[in-house]
Parts: C-alpha cells; structure tokens; sequence
C-alpha cells in the first residue's frame, strides 16, 4: 500500500488545532483528510510531525498517510487543495519509503514566535503586540539558558500528565527584524504550550520584570509562575521538521531471523546436495506437530 508525505502550510486562527478530535470536525488534520478522502475514493488517516494547538500556524508541517491507490505527487496536491478552503494548502506532495512515519522519524522540530513592537491592521492574527517598552538585549541573553537537556516541567501544561517533561532543545534565540522581536526554537520534541510560555516569560524579561537567575531557577525547579505569562497562540508558527538523510536510517534487526554464527571451534554440516530438480535431499526426521501462538 502506497505511503505518501504531504508538507503542509496553514493559518490556524479559526482552527482547534492539528489533531482530528471526536467532538468538532473544525480541525487542520479534519479538512485535510476528508479532502484526501475525496481523491482518493477511501477513508484517510494522516499523520502529523506535530500536534499544533488551537489557533497555531505552520509554514511546513509534515504527515504521511497510506492509501490503496497509486497516485502521482502533482496530482495528489492538486487535488487535495481543489478540496481545501484557502487557510490550508498543501505545499508538496509524493509518495515516501513505506516505512516513513512523518511523527516518529522527525529528528527535531522548529517554531518561531513572533512579537510585534508596533500596532499592526493586517497582521494581528500571526503577531502578539506588545505594547510595553522591551528590551531584546536581555531577552537574547535570557533565551540561551533555555538551550540544551532540561526539565521543562515549569513551563508545560499538565506536568503531572506526561511520560517525561524532559526535552533537548538544540538552539534557543532571540533576534529583531524591524519593529519584530523574533524567538527561534528548534528541539526534540515539544510540550504542550512550552514554547508559549517560554515566549511569556522572556516578554518579562525584556520588561524588565525578570532577570536571567529567575529564569534559571525556574529551569531548576519545578513553579506554575510561566503559565500566568503563557503567551497567545497568535504569534506561533511551526517552520520547519527535519529527518535524517535518506539512506541513514537505521536497519531493521534482522538477528531473530539470520542463521546464527557456529560456535569457536566447530564447523557447520554440509547443506545436503539438491536433488533432481532443484529440490533439496532433507534428512530423515520424525515431523513434529508445529506449535501456535
């Protein structure tokens, strides 16, 4: 059965996130599949690299789906977004390695939040205008902390509810672009409503209501203050899923099913020459009734 990635680009503003939920179809993934569903002439499941909350943008999110037919890229994006309303496009389409899970092979994913120093009419849907005065400055500095193995239970929802609170976030930076203050933040994986309220709390810092010991103290151990800062969905855009190289994936374990190696000292039988015919002389055995399950 086919497996195909889609790279997709939405404005999640009137959306309760990615993921297809039982109690409203107003969902990314919900449009896309029964969109997919359409051309395809069966039901489709996507995959999603990320469950983006309600009211979060993408610029590149990733999924797979399976489907019986075998259709190409092109005809595939283009009949997707024939089926779309304009706040969701598929960017690209193509069929993948059967084995592609857009979720569990990604290797790290990248947000960026954006602030706006300034009142805007046409962007106020993709910025978060803030109105006091901040100092980026000390922003930047306070953002570098947040880089590396942490705990991030200060700065989830619901610590108590996860597997781990534990992620690896490869770069943390702030930069100004015009009247924007931008945060990059590439990691792992990522906690629900992390990045809002890592954006909070460096709005704090750049208020001057913070310094870089608090930060550090709230890396250290575990407080509910980030989630009174939790910034809005508004400004946050996923950009970007990466994966391995094609070709660096891991080979599957193939021990359970390779003949094993003979011990130090000993030399294997002799396979038995093959009869007439190409079938193979087997020795003589009782046959043993074969066991189930």
């Amino acid at each position: 059965m086919p497996n195909y990635k889609l790279v997709i680009e939405y404005d999640g503003t009137r959306y309760r996130g990615w993921q297809t939920q039982k109690n409203t179809d107003r969902t990314v993934a919900a449009v896309l599949e029964r969109a997919a569903s359409d051309v395809f002439g069966e039901p489709v499941r996507l995959i999603g690299a990320g469950r983006t909350d309600a009211g979060v943008h993408a610029r590149a999110q990733v999924a797979n789906f399976h489907a019986g037919r075998r259709l190409a890229g092109m005809e595939i994006q283009h009949g997707i977004n024939d089926r779309l309303p304009a706040d969701v496009n598929v960017r690209e389409a193509a069929e993948i390695d059967a084995a592609f899970h857009a979720r569990h092979d990604a290797r790290s994913r990248a947000y960026e939040y954006r602030i706006s120093r300034v009142r805007t009419a046409f962007e106020k849907p993709f910025v978060w205008w803030v109105k006091d005065t901040l100092d980026a400055g000390a922003m930047k500095s306070a953002a570098g902390l947040f880089s590396g193995d942490h705990d991030f239970a200060s700065f989830c929802e619901n610590p108590e509810g996860q597997t781990s609170t534990r992620a690896r976030v490869s770069s943390c930076e702030v930069s100004e672009e015009g009247e924007r203050i931008l945060l990059r933040v590439e990691a792992s994986h990522f906690l629900w409503k992390m990045i809002r309220r890592i954006t909070g709390t460096l709005v704090e810092v750049g208020r001057g209501k913070l310094d870089a010991a608090a930060v550090r103290r709230m890396l250290e151990s575990r407080t509910r203050e980030p989630a009174r800062w939790t910034a809005p969905p508004s400004g946050l855009f996923l950009v970007r899923v990466t994966y391995p190289e094609p070709g660096t994936r891991p080979e599957p374990e193939k021990a359970r099913f390779s003949r094993p190696a003979a011990r130090p000292g000993t030399t294997r039988p002799p396979r038995p020459a093959p009869r007439p015919g190409g079938s193979r002389a087997s020795p003589a055995a009782p046959r043993v009734p074969r066991r189930r399950g």
